[in-house]
Formats: C-alpha cells, sequence, structure tokens
C-alpha cells in the first residue's frame, strides 16, 4: 500500500487510506488524507464501495476479502496484479477477474474498463 501511496502521489494523485484501526499512526506519509474506521477489516466493504476499479496487489487474506467483495458487488472491474487466483471447484478460473502482470498492465486495464 505504501509503494502504491508513493506512485500515486507522486504523479499528482489524490491519495486516501481508510485505515482499519482508530488512529493515524502508522500511516503512509504519502496520504493526501486519512480516514480512520476503527473498523478492522469490516473496512474493505468501505473501500470497494467506493472504488470505481479495485485492483488488488499480492495476497493475504484481507485483500482477498477484497477481491470477493468486489465481485459480490458485480458492478466494479475487478483485476488482480499476482496473487490469489481464484477457481472453481473443479479447478477453472472464476470469471470476472482480469489477472495481470505488471503494474502497466493494472492500469491499462483500469482506464480500458
Amino acid at each position: 500500500m505504501a509503494a502504491v501511496a508513493a506512485g500515486a502521489r507522486a504523479k499528482g494523485g489524490l491519495v486516501i487510506g481508510i485505515r482499519p484501526n482508530g488512529t493515524k499512526e502508522g500511516a503512509s506519509a504519502d496520504l493526501s488524507a486519512t480516514i480512520v474506521t476503527n473498523m478492522g477489516e469490516a473496512r474493505n466493504a468501505i473501500i470497494v464501495w467506493s472504488a470505481d476499479v479495485v485492483i488488488s496487489i499480492g495476497g493475504s487474506w484481507g485483500t482477498l476479502s477484497e477481491v470477493a467483495l468486489a465481485m459480490r458487488r458485480g458492478d466494479v472491474p475487478v483485476i488482480a496484479l499476482g496473487g490469489w487466483r481464484v477457481v472453481e471447484a473443479d479447478g477453472t478460473a472464476v470469471p470476472g477477474i482480469r489477472h495481470v502482470g505488471t503494474p502497466e498492465e493494472a492500469i491499462a486495464e483500469a482506464l480500458g474498463s
């Protein structure tokens, strides 16, 4: 998240951080604004419902929950850069998640959506 914030800020982007805890402590210095939720992982729903595109990077449990919430939302593009590959019981890929190999491909997919 810190690298994404730094990259977006370096390009003049507005960078909003939605924190899971009750303080701004530990938030990236590259955030333009910080929203403190004290909601833990439940803040993932806020992130997904506020997004025009969801790009997941890597794969922790929180990332998987954001991908799942975005897929359930159904009207937002979901792009995965590395990390989770969600499959059906027979091993076929769950449709709807666009997998990319580079940050540049993720941005191109997001802008083309």
